[in-house]
């Protein structure tokens, strides 16, 4: 097993146990993408990547596309990002962003890696769901790779944006199926995300509340 291998497998176990005593987690949807491929998320929480890395399988590595000009400009959010949730920074300000994340995930996702991005581009303050960004889309195409939609619900109600502190509440992620990023626009990779959030798939794993 390779060290990234092995460090994401600790990362996918440490925030499982997190999410059991933060409330439960339940994870409905099957993974079906043996390779690198685009994962596309809605944000309403920074425990929103705490989730995912505990809900999607270890063996798709997942890192996690973000602000470098945030999660690296002091030392515990650096820390956060490097060690404990796979952050791949992406700088905003300066020239062409979305060469910078093409710069920044091409060399994951060539490795089989999953690049989980946000396309709503910051986290929702009012639970609605915002309208998504194509960088996602355009980097699944010149990429060569899937782009799997999921849903993430109950987070907010843990860490709301601007919080300090954590809440104890049941959190869910709905994995969809791969979409051909060739076959697809932006608005509709909101709206798999949005059917999702309210028709969940029959298959379901439950990592429950600790007592």
């Amino acid at each position: 097993m390779t060290a990234t291998r092995i460090t994401s497998v600790l990362r996918h176990w440490l925030w499982r146990v997190v999410c059991g005593v933060s409330g439960g987690l339940t994870v409905t949807g099957r993974w079906q993408v043996p390779g690198g491929c685009v994962v596309v998320a809605n944000h309403a929480s920074h425990a929103d990547t705490a989730v995912l890395l505990a809900a999607l399988p270890a063996k798709a590595q997942p890192v996690f596309a973000a602000a470098a000009d945030y999660w690296f400009d002091v030392p515990v959010r650096r820390f956060v990002a490097g060690s404990l949730a796979g952050i791949l920074p992406v700088r905003r300000s300066g020239g062409d962003t979305y060469a910078r994340l093409l710069a920044a995930a091409r060399p994951a996702l060539k490795a089989g890696r999953t690049v989980v991005i946000y396309p709503e581009g910051t986290r929702s303050t009012d639970g609605k769901v915002g309208e998504f960004h194509s960088g996602a889309m355009r980097l699944a195409r010149d990429c060569g790779v899937p782009i799997v939609p999921v849903a993430v619900l109950g987070t907010a109600e843990v860490l709301p944006k601007g919080a300090s502190f954590i809440s104890h509440a049941p959190m869910q992620v709905r994995i969809g199926e791969p979409v051909d990023p060739h076959g697809t626009s932006a608005p509709g990779l909101r709206a798999r995300v949005m059917a999702l959030r309210t028709d969940s798939p029959q298959e379901s794993v439950e990592i429950p509340c600790a007592a």
